[in-house]
């Protein structure tokens, strides 16, 4: 299994929101247990067991719940 991140962030919608990681268009064989990320601060995360990161697309807003 590979820890190497990801060259690219992955862009984030409202829609997609709350955000975790894996995400759906990973393969099954990079799984790893399933994280949350907090995009609140800053607008952008890093997965801790592979390094993904993750950004929210310009002009996203984040609803409080």
């Amino acid at each position: 299994m590979s820890n190497k991140p990801s060259t690219a962030p992955v862009e984030l919608q409202a829609k997609d929101l709350p955000a975790h990681c894996p995400n759906p268009a990973m393969p099954l064989w990079s799984s790893h247990p399933r994280v949350y990320l907090d995009l609140s601060h800053g607008g952008s995360a890093t997965c801790s067991y592979c390094g993904t990161t993750y950004t929210l697309a310009p002009g996203t807003v984040i609803k409080g719940h």
